[in-house]
């Protein structure tokens, strides 16, 4: 055994290999300084001569003095795909920031506001300036000159790599090339015009104008973070997953609706019949018919049937302003089949309740509580009349009991979920992408809560036989979650996972629920709104407090002078004067009522936050009117800036958790680099 000094670690370990004489403190093994070896050999692999690794710190120094790529979060989403895409297009707003910055005294409001809507929508945007345009050359020309500095200003941020990397292959020589050109250049200038020129006279105009806008797009964001709740309420869930399928560069922390979805996609029948449920609430079966082929016949003939005679009044669907593309005939078999897959939902709720009693939620067993005789349901030593006596599917003696059809149809509801291979891929993204919580750049991500204390603890939980809380917590449920998807998972604890699903989205302690109890019979049922109360956990009776903060960031070792949590989940009530900043700036909360279900509520319809090299802005937006006019008239989605922080300097790569990763891999490098010039590894 030797003993060497602790200078830094690798240098020196392979100076004492190198027989430098140094003073020691530090303890090595021989299985250790072989260890290390291998993974010097390992790196010079990859970089197989002393010029490469060179090569290879200079460029990674280079980047460290780069500024901080912009960050784009966004939550509760909820569907609403043609306001997700806009602003996804737009960059909450970024991309028109840079073109104000470039023409803001050269063009007028109109013109700037038609070149941004070029840029979101280039496909469309072209079809109807074709139509309207008389000298579609003189269009070309001006149009290519504005978009390229555009594009110059979006991609100064990047290295030549990165950009290279993002652009189109069949116009990749041609755009690199003009962004690393200028025509105010007296010597380049005829070769940068005669670039434009050949686009125009070859008739690839359209094309590479539709390219250069997209490249604006993708480089205007480095990352995007979605902080839960893709699924329910809106019309395009499905289409929202698509897009994120093909998007550069993302992640995702996990929803209460979100986990719903992935329970019902791998089988979970208590999920299944929460999430049709939700869809007939609010008349949006496109999601499930169109969007993942899930077969609604065999619900609809059962409803009819059952409920023949039922006029389902408690049931009718929330269609707001779809009233007028639905028929009232439509509008009842909706009604119908919410109330047959509700019933069904109380009773597979009943059973999983029974099998899991380590959950503690029989109080949560409704249905042996209703007296059927008098049409009465007793809660809390309280009687209170049903507004809805009409229960042809239930066994007074035997409430929780399926019927023969209830069987049968569950069945083939959990097969049509199961094989929706659309559906699968969707989940498997979400999975692949997606985790209960992220630390990025300080700041701490998750979608609803961290279980806590009235006192400020953190609440100890148990799961599977231990106790876990905070970080901890969430990481072990992240684990539960991917083991449900994991075929080589024993079969007990992958069942557990299974069932864990609709757990996670209405247990007491779970992170994405946090509430003492999902009313969903009561809404329905019982008139006294006294019962509809679904108490909030310690975490938001807390989170206004700075210290309640500082202690999270602490448990989640949150680092940064500039340290934040970022979550959604509970509306921000705008309209009853809330503030989504709370905590002395400590947290932010990003859900705004992107729903339209809730625009009435909160009063505006959601909140972006973007994180640039200056410092955060948040992204107030009203509510979306519809694609269509945005590309005709040019209409952006109304938005007002919010400062909540900047810095006083500029953010560079070297700042971010990236920048530290660069740096740790620069160490490595030079490390390899000694070793090379002192014979301590041979070049390949």
């Amino acid at each position: 055994m030797v003993q060497i000094k602790k200078k830094s670690n690798f240098v020196r370990l392979i100076r004492k290999i190198g027989h430098y004489t140094i003073n020691t403190t530090m303890k090595i093994t021989e299985e250790q300084v072989n260890a290390d070896m291998r993974v010097l050999q390992l790196l010079s692999q990859t970089f197989p001569t002393p010029e490469s690794a060179s090569t290879e710190i200079i460029n990674l120094k280079a980047i460290l003095n780069l500024p901080k790529g912009t960050e784009h979060f966004m939550a509760d989403i909820h569907g609403e795909h043609e306001a997700f895409l806009h602003i996804l297009r737009n960059a909450s707003g970024n991309i028109k920031r840079k073109v104000n910055e470039l023409y803001a005294d050269k063009l007028s409001t109109d013109e700037i506001r038609e070149l941004c809507t070029l840029i979101y929508y280039p496909e469309k945007k072209l079809e109807i300036i074709k139509s309207e345009e008389e000298n579609m050359e003189n269009f070309y020309s001006t149009t290519l000159k504005r978009l390229i500095p555009v594009c110059q200003s979006v991609s100064a941020k990047y290295t030549r790599s990165k950009v290279r990397k993002a652009l189109p292959k069949e116009y990749a020589y041609i755009i690199e090339e003009l962004l690393h050109e200028s025509p105010t250049d007296y010597n380049k200038q005829a070769y940068w015009d005669s670039i434009l020129e050949s686009i125009m006279s070859t008739g690839q105009s359209d094309s590479f104008i539709i390219a250069i806008c997209y490249v604006i797009q993708q480089l205007s964001v480095e990352q995007l973070h979605i902080l839960g709740d893709v699924f329910d309420r809106g019309p395009g869930a499905h289409i929202i997953m698509d897009r994120l399928l093909d998007y550069h560069n993302f992640d995702f922390q996990w929803g209460n609706h979100d986990a719903l979805w992935m329970g019902a996609a791998i089988g979970n029948d208590a999920c299944i019949a929460n999430v049709l449920r939700l869809s007939l609430r609010f008349a949006n079966m496109a999601t499930l018919e169109d969007g993942y082929g899930i077969n609604l016949l065999p619900l609809a003939t059962f409803a009819m049937e059952t409920y023949k005679n039922d006029p389902c009044t408690l049931f009718m669907p929330k269609i707001e302003d779809k009233e007028s593309s639905i028929s009232k005939k439509q509008i009842h078999l909706i009604a119908q089949m919410h109330k047959a897959i509700s019933i069904i939902q109380f009773k597979l709720e009943g059973i999983l309740i029974d099998q899991r009693p380590e959950w503690e939620m029989k109080d949560r067993k409704i249905l042996n509580l209703v007296d059927f005789a008098n049409n009465t349901i007793t809660i809390a030593g309280t009687v209170h009349p049903l507004l809805d006596t009409n229960f042809p599917t239930i066994n007074p003696s035997a409430p929780y009991e399926l019927t023969e059809e209830e069987q049968k149809l569950i069945e083939q509801l959990h097969h049509s979920f199961r094989i929706s291979a659309k559906l699968q891929k969707h989940i498997k993204c979400i999975l692949q992408h997606g985790c209960m919580y992220a630390i990025c750049n300080s700041n701490l991500l998750f979608h609803a809560s961290v279980p806590m204390n009235m006192d400020g603890t953190l609440r100890e939980v148990d799961l599977m036989g231990k106790k876990y809380s905070g970080r901890q917590l969430m990481h072990k449920i992240g684990m539960i979650v991917r083991s449900a998807f994991n075929t080589d998972t024993p079969k007990l604890k992958r069942q557990f996972a299974k069932d864990y699903f609709w757990y996670l989205w209405c247990g007491t302690n779970s992170p994405l629920f946090d509430k003492s109890k999902m009313t969903t019979f009561e809404r329905y049922f019982i008139a006294d709104k006294s019962t509809h109360v679904e108490e909030k956990g310690a975490y938001y009776l807390l989170r206004d407090n700075a210290s309640i903060c500082d202690k999270i960031l602490d448990a989640f070792e949150v680092g940064g002078e500039h340290r934040h949590i970022i979550n959604g989940h509970v509306p921000v009530h705008v309209s009853d004067g809330e503030n989504p900043i709370k905590a002395d700036g400590r947290l932010m909360v990003i859900d705004g009522g992107f729903a339209e279900a809730y625009h009435h509520t909160t009063g505006i319809a959601g909140y972006t936050l973007v994180f640039h090299s200056r410092g955060f802005e948040l992204i107030q937006h009203e509510p979306f009117k519809n694609t269509k006019e945005a590309i005709k008239q040019g209409t952006d989605i109304k938005s007002s800036k919010q400062i909540v922080e900047m810095t006083g300097k500029r953010m560079m790569v070297r700042d971010t958790d990236k920048g530290h990763q660069l740096m740790e891999q620069i160490k490595e490098l030079e490390e390899l680099l000694y070793a090379y010039r002192h014979g301590l590894i041979r070049k390949f």
